[in-house]
């Protein structure tokens, strides 16, 4: 059963999510649109654990849509003029220059051309979680290739780079930025570190089925070999209150559709939602600066980076083309800021499918939403 509300015209995003929750293409999940600054569509339903069901409050790690919360938190502080999005990264984080990273430009940790994709040595997942030790050991590392060239996803560490970047730049962490002066002033519900109180409302992450790639025809040294499991995202250990309770920038986010979208819909409105203005237009515009378009040296897809979001691509056939800035996380969640249509659509399931950036299901519903605004 599909519980929330939704327009007349967009009763055909409640029968995909329902079709799909009865063929257990998803287990649970939610997806919600704003659209002109209305919410549109706020949909949920299944179960978020086994025996419980997903209710309106539920929330879900959303693995790299965490990374779209941390650009725009990044691209506030900026807004504000605390931060210059062509500035060394070394202005705001001194360590950082060590070893020849001296003109790497924060506009290249938001595009992923940092030449900082992740860390040489071993990290663990409790290392990953103190975020000024493994940011310091990110602050060594000489780049991986020149910087600004090409991307190369920083998978891991995204959220890392653009913390102490914050840090530096507002004395404060970047999860609390987030919190106190974009979900807050927003009404979103999406966290950086999960409060206590709501530790009940997290979905419990399913696993996806066996991955088709072969990792063994890669070359040891391939990009996506040294970052992707280094550390390694037990869901044991994402399906903990260790992990929920962390602030990875990256990769730890918990949220759903409706929280994702009412925090992502200021980019999709210019700047401002219900009168609270995050950013000023020529800061939204400048997300589309392509930083980076050709293959990424860590997913080996060709994709188009802006800065702090990606930007149309092949990789993505479901993102329309145009004024849109969007990105996703594993497993299937997505959000989509369509600025031609005033539009922000986004998706959020606890079972995982094989999805980097792009699959079946989460591709029907960028597909399904985006065709119901035609019926507006």
């Amino acid at each position: 059963m599909v519980d929330g509300a939704c327009t007349g015209a967009f009763e055909p995003l409640r029968d995909l999510l329902a079709a799909n929750l009865d063929s257990g293409a998803d287990v649970g999940a939610s997806v919600a649109v704003v659209h002109d600054g209305e919410l549109v569509a706020d949909l949920w339903g299944g179960q978020a654990r086994p025996g419980v069901a997903w209710e309106r409050d539920t929330i879900v790690q959303v693995w790299s849509v965490t990374k779209t919360m941390s650009a725009l938190t990044t691209l506030v502080v900026a807004d504000r003029g605390e931060l210059d999005l062509d500035a060394p990264v070394a202005d705001y984080w001194p360590a950082f220059a060590a070893a020849g990273k001296d003109d790497v430009r924060v506009r290249h940790v938001l595009g992923h051309t940092s030449g900082v994709p992740g860390w040489s040595r071993p990290v663990t997942m409790e290392e990953l979680l103190d975020l000024e030790l493994s940011e310091g050991w990110l602050a060594e590392e000489a780049p991986w290739y020149e910087p600004g060239s090409a991307s190369a996803y920083q998978i891991l560490d995204h959220g890392h780079l653009l913390d102490a970047i914050v840090r530096g730049a507002t004395g404060r962490p970047l999860a609390d930025v987030f919190r106190d002066d974009v979900a807050g002033p927003l009404g979103a519900d999406f966290h950086l570190g999960v409060p206590e109180d709501r530790l009940e409302h997290c979905a419990d992450l399913l696993p996806p089925p066996a991955s088709s790639v072969d990792y063994s025809t890669m070359a040891p040294d391939h990009f996506l070999l040294r970052t992707i499991a280094n550390p390694f995202h037990t869901l044991t250990y994402c399906n903990g209150e260790q992990w929920r309770r962390g602030a990875v920038g990256a990769t730890g986010g918990h949220g759903n559709a409706r929280g994702i979208a009412r925090a992502q819909a200021v980019v999709s409105h210019g700047g401002e939602l219900d009168g609270t203005r995050l950013l000023q237009p020529a800061t939204v515009e400048r997300i589309f600066e392509v930083q980076a378009d050709g293959p990424d040296l860590v997913l080996s897809l060709p994709l188009t980076f802006g800065i702090g979001y990606g930007l149309p691509g092949p990789s993505a056939p479901a993102v329309p083309a145009g004024r849109v800035c969007w990105w996703t996380g594993y497993g299937g969640a997505i959000v989509v800021n369509d600025l031609d249509r005033r539009t922000t659509v986004a998706y959020t399931p606890n079972q995982l499918a094989e999805h980097m950036v792009s699959s079946p299901r989460t591709d029907a519903y960028v597909s399904t939403a985006l065709a119901c605004l035609e019926a507006l």
